[in-house]
């Protein structure tokens, strides 16, 4: 299997990470906006039919984990996946704006 290349294209408002694999067509995303200093939203998760099975998603979110506690920022859950994985890993608390299972 592939191994997934992530990138960040960031702007002054809103940005995404991006996901691609080699030898495959579409990339995945996790797409975000600012809505305050030292907070992302993160508003949705897409991955293409074409990379289903491979992670992706998930290789996306550990990502923007591993940026935020690098950068300093806190993530506000907006993105359902995103609500549900942090729901599972209650042990990411430091990283979010909210409580594991709130959608507020």
């Amino acid at each position: 299997m592939s191994d997934i290349i992530i990138t960040k294209e960031d702007g002054p408002k809103a940005g995404r990470y991006v996901a691609r694999i080699e030898g495959i067509e579409g990339e995945g995303e996790i797409t975000y906006t600012r809505p305050r200093d030292g907070v992302i939203s993160a508003n949705h998760t897409g991955v293409p039919e074409s990379m289903a099975g491979r992670h992706v998603a998930n290789a996306l979110l550990d990502y923007m984990l591993e940026d935020a506690r690098r950068e300093g920022f806190k993530i506000k859950p907006v993105c359902p996946f995103i609500r549900k994985q942090y729901a599972r890993h209650p042990e990411w608390a430091d990283l979010f704006t909210v409580k594991p299972g709130s959608v507020d």
